[in-house]
């Protein structure tokens, strides 16, 4: 595709569809692949279509992602359009799945720490600690001690008392 040529998305959906994309009620496609379901919709622009836009959901596991690249750098190639990443800033063909896959995980890991979106990656971080932090654990033996002082001191109380 040369750069300030019109988009030809019916082209590229009618090829979706050949690849066994079910339209959806809101608009777009979704795109069932081995690996799980994606979805495409239209990149519009001032009302143009301008783009299409894959989401991928997040996850732990990044082999949907994998799929996703070498299947749209060929369904691209297919199309006579480019496969762009906003994130990576460059164009991509199927060999670049190891290195989207690797940004699809850094996004999912901050999705899970900093947003807490628990789904997006599920397996424990290296941040995350087991077991009581610090400071709660000296409180609690504080209030430990305290209480079995209380103990000892009300047994001894009835003891000089003679009960």
């Amino acid at each position: 595709m040369v750069p300030g040529t019109p988009f030809d998305g019916a082209r590229l959906e009618s090829l979706l569809v050949a690849r066994g994309a079910k339209a959806l009620p809101g608009g777009g496609h979704a795109w069932h692949l081995e690996q799980g379901s994606v979805e495409v919709h239209p990149l519009r622009e001032g009302g143009q279509w301008v783009a299409t836009e894959v989401r991928v959901p997040l996850s732990d596991r990044d082999t949907l992602v994998r799929e996703v690249v070498s299947q749209a750098a060929e369904l691209a190639k297919e199309a006579e359009v480019r496969l762009f990443d906003p994130q990576l800033g460059r164009e991509l063909s199927a060999h670049d799945a190891q290195v989207v896959a690797d940004q699809y995980q850094r996004t999912a890991r901050y999705a899970s720490e900093m947003l807490g979106l628990a789904s997006a990656m599920p397996m424990p971080s290296a941040t995350e600690n087991q077991g009581f932090q610090p400071t709660t654990r000296w409180v609690l033996t504080v209030l430990g001690f305290f209480f079995v002082l209380y103990l000892v001191v009300n047994w001894m109380g009835g003891q000089l008392n003679g009960e």
